[in-house]
């Protein structure tokens, strides 16, 4: 831990700021130093965190671009990181410095930007770690683990004066601004509900009785971090801690993050809904993860609900037994995507895609789009600029996009399980909410799951101070909203 970052903590424990945060951040008074308008011609320097997966892309989009350099590498696991090191090197034709523990790296003075792709749990400590060192940041979604993180990271980037792009691309994607214009413009009459699909293959992460040897190659105590200190109670460390909620977020937080952030963008909200519901499990299988593979998330705006619906099991039982990856369900013809649905038709915005298009009331499409761009670039003209606004997804909009999924698990969380039919008359208060998770218990039976006998978890409604950002109705879900780091990944207590 840096001196900075010490001090900031103990300056604001002192005050009691660390109490009272509010959601919006609020910009420090007190004087900083000046920061230097960059030369367009000047190199920015690059370190890059948690390299197995995603991290590796970052690498490759910086070095794409004209006067940036990738010059360091981070992981905890040391086979990852001489792996990476080694091909850096065989691709680009230089050496690369690499280093275990990511502090290491936040007092170089040659080391201009940090680049996030670690496991959530990490996102917003190093995000705020590197801001205090005077780092600019990028940083994989979902930007926080956790609703309080979120509060303390608005305040940090804002009092710091760091550029921080969240890693939400379909925010640099012309098409999706042209088609959220288009639809503004009311080309399909009002709004009426956004809905998010994540129908990705999940299967079973397996089930072990005791705990497992960690790889000698990883620093668990570091990969661990602000989480709490358990033994490793799954078979493979990498990759399935999304399905744990001490690390990961489910696939609400995983790929969710994309399309609640989009139908967040599209209805226009800014602040949390007035309440959340969720009704889901983890279904079809017994296995060590504790995120469900199934769920339905209500978060319920006054003018355009939105909807959630995640599927990790595929069209039916036989789909099980034989093409489990390309058998999943869709929804007017989409897998994963964003669907604003309007009066006359719906706006149709799938993942991963350059393009976006309007279909009306038949599903006949009516226009479409198609226009790409850098996300990566984006930041780095913000960074040589220095004007916040000129970034696609600041931190603002990946925190409160980050939220939205947090709400819907923290319902599931604090749910009970119940039979379908109890599921169904919950969910029968809201008409889409109802006929979702109609459709769920209908996926369900397809695939073989006794819905009475497995665990269907009904999470309450939960309803919430929009302006505080709070929950009236269940202290349980405040006590819920953050956690603790775990010492010495600590940051400032919130209440």
């Amino acid at each position: 831990m840096s001196s900075t970052r010490r001090d900031f903590i103990k300056t604001t424990s002192a005050a009691g700021l660390a109490a009272a945060l509010p959601p919006i951040p609020v910009i420090d008074p007190r004087p900083r130093p000046a920061l230097r308008r960059r030369r367009p011609d000047d190199e920015l320097r690059v370190a890059v965190i948690g390299l197995r997966g995603r991290g590796w892309n970052h690498v490759q989009a910086f070095e794409s671009l004209d006067h940036v350099s990738v010059v360091a590498l981070c992981d905890c696991d040391r086979d990852v990181l001489d792996k990476r090191a080694g091909e850096f090197e065989r691709t680009h034709g230089r050496s690369i410095d690499a280093a275990i523990d990511y502090r290491t790296l936040l007092d170089r003075p040659d080391i201009d930007i940090v680049s996030i792709a670690t496991p959530n749990h990490w996102h917003a400590m190093m995000t705020m770690d590197a801001c205090l060192a005077g780092k600019d940041v990028y940083v994989e979604k979902p930007v926080t683990h956790n609703i309080g993180e979120g509060v303390l990271l608005l305040n940090v980037v804002a009092r710091t004066g760091r550029i921080v792009q969240s890693g939400m691309q379909s925010r640099s994607t012309p098409a999706i601004h042209e088609g959220i214009a288009w639809m503004h413009e009311g080309h399909m009459g009002d709004m009426t509900l956004a809905r998010g699909l994540c129908y990705k293959p999940r299967r079973s992460i397996g089930r072990v009785l005791r705990a497992q040897p960690v790889p000698a190659s990883i620093d668990y105590d570091l990969w661990t971090g602000p989480a709490p200190m358990k033994p490793l109670l799954r078979s493979k460390l990498h990759y399935d801690w999304h399905w744990n909620f001490d690390t990961g977020n489910g696939d609400l937080g995983n790929q969710g993050v994309h399309q609640v952030d989009i139908c967040r963008w599209a209805i226009g909200a800014r602040s949390m809904p007035r309440s959340v519901s969720s009704i889901g499990g983890r279904l079809g299988y017994l296995d060590d993860g504790t995120t469900p593979n199934t769920q339905v998330v209500l978060l319920d705006y006054p003018k355009v609900p939105m909807l959630f619906e995640v599927r990790g099991l595929p069209r039916d039982r036989d789909a099980q037994e034989g093409d489990w990856n390309g058998s999943m369900d869709t929804y007017l013809d989409q897998r994963i995507a964003s669907i604003i649905h309007c009066e006359g038709g719906a706006l149709v915005v799938p993942t991963g895609s350059r393009d976006c298009w309007a279909v009306d009331l038949e599903g006949r499409r009516i226009m479409s789009w198609s226009e790409h761009a850098d996300h990566f670039a984006n930041f780095i003209e913000a960074v040589r600029s220095r004007e916040t606004n000129g970034l696609n997804a600041g931190i603002l909009e990946g925190v409160r996009s980050s939220e939205l999924c947090h709400l819907g698990n923290i319902s599931h969380r604090l749910g009970s399980t119940a039979s379908l039919e109890t599921a169904l008359e919950t969910a029968d208060t809201h008409p889409e909410y109802y006929e979702s998770v109609q459709r769920m218990s209908r996926h369900l039976a397809a695939n073989g799951i006794d819905s009475e006998a497995e665990a269907i978890i009904i999470g309450p409604t939960l309803e919430i101070d929009q302006v505080n950002d709070r929950f009236t109705n269940s202290d349980s879900a405040n006590m819920m909203r953050e956690r603790n780091g775990r010492p010495p990944f600590t940051y400032p207590k919130l209440t």
